[in-house]
């Protein structure tokens, strides 16, 4: 199912699998809400999948918030974003009667802003996996984020999101609350098979 309605163009594919959670699907930059349907249906077979398309265009390219350079965002617009998204995902789970809150599952940009959603609207994601993410913002007052599971895999050769920044991510979570872990992937910025495999398991065993 396709829709412009909810605020978002976006596409909900219902799940078959009535136990498994709703999967959330954030593209990267130049993306759109198909990306990140094949790859949900093989890290959770039968999830519920919600896809929304990022709604800023850099050069063409859709985002889901403004930067100003590479790694440089527009913090203003971020949150405002932000804010927008959480809405979007309420509003869907009672337009589609889902059960609870999402999983998220973000690449790159779209991955970001899942994890500016965790800081900045508490209660919107029910868990999150984050490929290739850098820290978007700090919040004035970290969220209470307590037995919310986070998983961060990151690109050891990746040249667009330094160590630092996903350490750091991991570990603000961390202080908020969360139960983060941490995977290191033999690989650039791009998806690779050890994603599919590493992020699999770590689903199986939070959606259960």
């Amino acid at each position: 199912m396709s829709s412009d309605s909810l605020g978002f163009h976006h596409r909900y594919l219902p799940g078959t699998d009535p136990g498994a959670p709703t999967l959330l699907l954030l593209h990267g930059t130049g993306g759109n809400e198909d990306d990140l349907l094949p790859l949900a249906e093989a890290l959770l077979p039968g999830a519920a999948r919600l896809s929304p398309r990022g709604q800023v265009l850099e050069n063409g390219a859709p985002r889901f918030f403004r930067r100003l350079a590479e790694g440089v965002f527009d913090l203003d617009d971020l949150r405002a974003r932000t804010h927008e998204l959480a809405d979007f995902v309420e509003a869907a789970g009672k337009t589609y009667r889902l059960d609870g809150p999402p999983i998220a599952v973000g690449f790159s940009n779209g991955a970001n802003i899942v994890a500016a959603t965790l800081l900045l609207r508490q209660g919107t994601l029910r868990g999150a996996l984050l490929l290739r993410p850098m820290v978007p913002l700090i919040p004035d007052q970290l969220p209470s984020l307590d037995g919310v599971p986070v998983a961060i895999l990151a690109g050891r050769a990746d040249p667009i999101v330094s160590p630092e920044q996903s350490g750091s991510l991991a570990e603000l979570l961390k202080r908020a609350g969360a139960e983060v872990e941490f995977e290191w992937i033999a690989g650039g910025h791009g998806l690779t098979r050890e994603d599919l495999e590493v992020g699999r398991r770590w689903l199986g065993r939070i959606a259960g």
